[in-house]
């Protein structure tokens, strides 16, 4: 059948949804002719492309269209609304151009979503919508937008999106009890998680080379509790940093590795703290590195975002093998999979004193905390990526053949 995918980040943009974009439809073009409608790379790309009105080309069998929109660096709000607004403006009209049989969106723009259902609804077909981040919600949540009329129409038009589509793909059971409190029936809503692939070989720890990028990440500390990824909004950082200012003088290093909206301020908000370390981010080739550096890994996501994030981080995590601490309501994916596979520690994201006894537990535990890193790789089995891709497949075909009737796909 011929599957039409709307996002606007597309490799060679490197956003965490370019990725996971790409993956799916490479995934489904195993057995479809797959089309994605792009913008031109803005998110960080490794290559960048020269302004044309449509540029079309192959990427492992996807047919990538991509419109001309603007491309300017995602770090200024202004400048990436104008991206979303001219990738809008330019894909929903090539998408109605383009024969197919399902319409499936992610959420980047945030109102991706609002505009595959218009384009499905258009086109008469089914409308696929895979949620990666939950808008408005989030855009609420970070306080990045105020409460406001144009807001409560935004979420009305969200709402009729989700409940117009077939399927509705969510990242955790957290998630879809945000999704279904919307209103939408219960057997549309549908769980697939990023999952993880299981590294085929790891850097040995013996090798000159490793111990000194492992070094310089673990900055001189005893015992290191690492946070590699971006320090949006979502985490409950002044938490950690709290629970740091608690074990300033107990041989525990909070290092984190990455960039984002916040990490500024963070600086700022530590910079008396002698156990805490900022680092960038390391080359793609040293992220093995980066969590054999760790002896335990943060998941944080802050209290009243479960189920607008869902951290797929924890994921790679688990399948490097590395204990977790997830500073996160209980009530969350992360905190739900870290307590029952017994890789980790869930520890109240308010509750600093709390997150401070939680790493002295595994610091003075080294049996324990090796105990930990062999039930995260378990844990990594559980979620492979690949088990996960052949489910996202098959609720797209499923969707697809409801959604047309039974009639012949591709006529």
């Amino acid at each position: 059948m011929r599957i039409l995918l709307l996002n606007e980040y597309y490799p060679p943009d490197t956003s965490a949804t370019a990725k996971m974009a790409a993956q799916v439809a490479e995934c489904l073009a195993q057995r479809h002719d797959v089309t994605v409608v792009a913008g031109r790379p803005s998110y960080d790309p490794d290559e960048f492309y020269p302004f044309a009105l449509l540029r079309r080309d192959t990427r492992n069998n996807v047919q990538v269209e991509r419109v001309g929109s603007t491309a300017y660096p995602r770090h200024e709000m202004r400048r990436r609304i104008s991206n979303y607004l001219s990738y809008l403006a330019l894909a929903v009209p090539r998408a109605l151009a383009i024969k197919s049989d399902v319409i499936m969106a992610m959420t980047d723009p945030p109102v991706a979503g609002i505009a595959g259902a218009f384009v499905a609804r258009l086109a008469s077909r089914p409308f696929v919508y895979n949620i990666r981040d939950l808008y408005p919600d989030m855009a609420l949540g970070g306080d990045i937008v105020r409460p406001s009329r144009w807001v409560e129409q935004w979420e009305q038009l969200h709402r009729r999106a989700l409940k117009q589509a077939a399927r509705v793909i969510v990242l955790g059971e957290d998630m879809r009890s945000r999704i279904l409190s919307k209103g939408v029936a219960a057997e549309r809503v549908v769980v697939v998680r990023d999952g993880t692939s299981l590294p085929s070989t790891a850097p040995r720890p013996d090798d000159p080379a490793v111990q000194r990028i492992v070094q310089e990440i673990r900055c001189g500390f005893p015992f290191v509790v690492l946070h590699a990824g971006n320090l949006g909004f979502y985490g409950a950082w002044e938490t950690l940093l709290k629970a740091a200012e608690i074990l300033r003088d107990e041989s525990s290093g909070l290092v984190f590795i990455g960039d984002g909206a916040n990490r500024r301020p963070l600086e700022l908000s530590a910079a008396n703290l002698p156990n805490v370390r900022f680092l960038p981010f390391r080359p793609a080739d040293e992220v093995p590195h980066v969590m054999m550096a760790g002896d335990v890994h943060v998941v944080t996501v802050r209290r009243g975002l479960e189920g607008v994030v869902v951290p797929s981080k924890l994921y790679s995590i688990l399948a490097a093998g590395r204990p977790v601490l997830a500073i996160a309501d209980p009530k969350s994916d992360a905190a739900r999979i870290v307590s029952e596979s017994g890789c980790g520690l869930a520890v109240d994201p308010d509750d600093p004193a709390a997150v401070a006894q939680a790493i002295r537990r595994l610091r003075d535990n080294p049996a324990q905390l090796a105990e930990m890193g062999r039930c995260a790789q378990a844990a990594a089995e559980r979620y492979a990526r690949v088990i996960e891709l052949e489910r996202f497949v098959g609720i797209v075909e499923e969707a697809a053949r409801e959604g047309n009737g039974g009639r012949h796909l591709g006529s």
